[in-house]
């Protein structure tokens, strides 16, 4: 979970390796059980490059630079929905306004709803798992 003391230098650190991969972030916020990461892909690299660059090397910085009770992981999998150019104000709105929304909205609501409006299959059993 990201604690509220170190949640801001978290979202810094995954801003800075998104962009590392030449890809631009755009808007990196979240709350304890969620992050949302808004980014321009570059055409050269997959999702799963950019995920790998941003997951492996926040673990590693929160790993050294945090005292933590046990290691941090993210969870193994992710979410990824694409947008259009004019809905860039909209979505930035959002990401930054994680901790409200989320206080009116649970996340795995939010979160099942979208996959269920959107059409996307899914089995519950493999939403949501903690970090091995």
């Amino acid at each position: 979970m990201i604690q509220p003391h170190w949640r801001s230098d978290m979202m810094a650190i995954l801003g800075y390796f998104i962009n590392q991969t030449g890809c631009k972030a755009l808007a990196v916020n979240g709350v304890a059980d969620h992050v949302h990461l808004f980014f321009s892909l570059r055409p050269a690299l997959s999702v799963a490059d950019v995920m790998r660059v941003a997951k492996a090397n926040s673990s590693r910085w929160a790993n050294q630079e945090i005292d933590l009770p046990r290691p941090f992981r993210w969870q193994t999998g992710y979410g990824v929905f694409s947008y259009s150019r004019e809905a860039i104000p909209n979505v930035c709105a959002y990401i930054q306004r994680q901790e409200i929304h989320h206080a009116k909205v649970p996340f795995r609501k939010e979160y099942i709803n979208l996959l269920t409006k959107h059409g996307v299959n899914y089995d519950e059993q493999y939403l949501f798992h903690d970090p091995l």
